[in-house]
Order: structure tokens, then sequence, then C-alpha cells
């Protein structure tokens, strides 16, 4: 120790700030240590994030954060099936047994998805077509058979003591009404199906169901029953004053090509009053704009259009359908018909629908081959006429 006692006092010191130096550089150590360990865990926890949200994008699986949807499996197959032709996803789809038919086979077609089919059958309906006021049954089979009594029973007054005779019996005729194939063919270009931003449902549907309905609506008026349906103005027409089942009956206008008011209301009395109170007027928009010029003798339109959005216009009370199918007005020509539709005219169908996907036929564009099987006939030759517009 020195005479100042300094040296003693520095040694005393120094080891102190040695050992707090040593913690201080070890805490350093492991704070760094512990940072890094962070780090290294936000950047794995960021690139696990990152992966999830890639694979949350992808077409074959549905958003993290997106509701349940039942029928995005059948929708995206399909979907994948009409862009690529992979039916891996449809052939693992379960459908209901009842779908299952002879319509769908491993190397036929698939069935179109229900939101497809329901918006095709919307199309179909609004449409001006007899379909939508015929009678239409869907059906499993290949024809539709409507049973019809157009005969009566017999009867007669009996004393009390005298014998009964025997009365007649009614007879009941079997109409058979077979379904045909009803086709589409459009097709679309391999690059257009590659953009994901192309509706390709929406596309076909809206081809389909515009071919579907033109088609449709011709062969029900005018369809001579050969790989068609028969329409109700193929049948033989005779004179309503000698009128037999299996023939359309037909009232006379008086004027060759022309119309008057007076034909108008001998045409709704020749129908029954059994099937005036379902009625309805057919004729195509050359035919309604005669008519609609006809009036009573008080001066007053025959004609009136419908007091409400979307109620249809009336013809001495009766609803009018505009169907373009119907013959122009022309000497002879059968231009108007009348009847209750529901009861003389029927349309039998199957409800599903094929769409068989074709990339080699027209390269390079695809062809998507739907077809859908129905089939129409008169049910009731006594709940439709006609008017001639002819003077016999």
């Amino acid at each position: 120790m020195s005479k100042t006692g300094e040296p003693a006092l520095a040694g005393e010191i120094v080891p102190g700030v040695r050992e707090v130096g040593r913690a201080m550089a070890d805490f350093a150590k492991e704070l760094k240590g512990f940072q890094g360990k962070v780090e290294q865990r936000l950047k794995a926890t960021e690139e696990r994030v990152t992966m999830l949200d890639r694979k949350s994008h992808i077409a074959a699986r549905p958003h993290l954060a997106a509701t349940t949807d039942e029928g995005a499996p059948h929708r995206k197959a399909f979907n994948a099936y009409l862009r690529t032709g992979d039916d891996d996803g449809l052939r693992g789809l379960e459908l209901e047994g009842k779908a299952m038919s002879s319509a769908v086979n491993s190397d036929g077609g698939y069935l179109v998805d229900p939101q497809t089919a329901e918006s095709i059958r919307s199309v179909l309906q609004a449409t001006a077509s007899i379909r939508s006021i015929a009678s239409v049954v869907n059906v499993e089979a290949t024809s539709y058979d409507v049973l019809i009594d157009h005969s009566d029973v017999g009867a007669g007054w009996a004393s009390e003591t005298g014998a009964t005779a025997e009365t007649g019996t009614p007879q009941i005729d079997r109409i058979t009404i077979p379904l045909h194939e009803l086709s589409a063919l459009p097709k679309v270009s391999q690059r257009l199906l590659d953009d994901s931003a192309f509706d390709i449902e929406g596309w076909l549907a809206a081809r389909i169901a515009d071919k579907f309905a033109r088609a449709e609506a011709a062969a029900f008026v005018n369809g001579d029953g050969i790989d068609k349906p028969k329409g109700f103005l193929s049948h033989p027409t005779v004179d309503n004053d000698v009128w037999a089942w299996g023939n359309i009956g037909y009232v006379p206008s008086g004027t060759a090509g022309a119309v008057d008011g007076d034909a108008i209301v001998d045409l709704v009395y020749a129908l029954g009053a059994e099937y005036r109170a379902n009625a309805s007027f057919v004729m195509n928009s050359k035919m309604a704009g005669q008519v609609r010029k006809l009036k009573d003798a008080d001066g007053r339109f025959l004609w009136s259009d419908g007091l409400a959005a979307g109620e249809p216009a009336r013809l001495m009370g009766y609803p009018v359908l505009i169907a373009e199918d119907m013959p122009d007005p022309a000497t002879d020509a059968f231009a108007i018909a009348f009847g209750d539709f529901a009861a003389g005219y029927t349309i039998a169908e199957r409800p599903d629908l094929r769409v068989l996907r074709d990339p080699f036929s027209a390269k390079p564009h695809v062809l998507f081959y739907a077809t859908k099987r129905v089939g129409g006939d008169v049910s009731d030759f006594a709940a439709i006429k006609l008017l001639k517009l002819g003077i016999a």
C-alpha cells in the first residue's frame, strides 16, 4: 500500500468493474440471440401466411374466408370439364341415383350442374311459345301416353217395374307422345376458354336456350312428328260443322285473307263451353296487327291491352299469345287458333340435359354438343279450334 493509499483503492475497484462489464456483455449477447430467434420466427410466420394466401387463390380450393357452398364442387368440376376436358372431378362426384340414368354413361355426356340447367329452363318458359299455355310433364321413359275418354256413358229413364235396358259404355283412346332429341352445337375458341374471366356457363346456357327455344316453338306449331314433336297445325283440319275426333275443327272467316269481328265471335263460340273458361288466342304479330284494329257495332275495339304490367293482351276478354311461328295472314291460312291448350296440347320432356365436349372436330375451336329429349302432340282434339281466312 502507498503512502496515499490510492493503489490499494484502485485495486479494489477494478475487479468489480470488470465483473459488471462481463455481465453486460453476456446480457447483450443473450439479447442479440433472442432477437435473432424472434426474427426467425416472424420470418417463418410471414412465409406460412404467404403460402396459405397463395393456396387460397388457387381455383381448385375455396377461399378461406368464404362461406360453404355445397354446389361449388359440381360447378367447378363441370367448368374444368368444359375448359380442359378433364373429367376426373365429375367422375369423383356423388350424383343422385335418379340422375345416374341411361342419359349418363362412361363415354357420353355429363349432366349440366343445377345452376346452369335452371337458367335454361327459365328462358324457355319466357319465350313466345305455346309451352307457356300447354300442359308440360316430366317423364323418365321414351314416350308418354295420354288416355282420353271422349265418349259418354249411356243413360235412360227407368220405371218402377220395367226392365232396365243396357246402355252404352265409354271408350278410351290412347295417344302416345314419343320423345325426340333436340340438340345444339355451339363452339368457342380455346383461347376464350383459357381466359378465366370468361363466363363459360352463362355463355353456354344462353346459346343453348336460344337454340332450343326457337326449335321447340316451331315444332309445337308446325312440326311434322318425324324426329320432332307434332304441331297442332299438322293434324287434319275439317269444317267445325262436320268435326270428328282426330281432326282440328276450323271456322271460315268469310273473307279471303282477311278477318272481321263476326268471324272472331264465331271462332270463340265454336269451342265448347267447358273449354272456353281457360282458352287463349294464338297468332303471330302480323295477324295481331289486323285483329287489334277490329271494332264492334258500337265502335269499340275488340282488342284490349293488359291493365297491369306482365298481363297479356286480351281479345274479347281472352288472353292472346303472340307466337311468331303461326302462319301469316293469307288466303285459306289458319292464322288464328283458339282453345284450351292446357287440355288440348301436351308437352313431354326429360328434365336432364347432356353436354359433350369435342375439342378435336373443329380445331382450334371447341364444340359443345348439348342434347335434350322432348315431345309434343295434341291430346284433346275438341279443345282447339282454328280460324281459316277463307270463304269456306
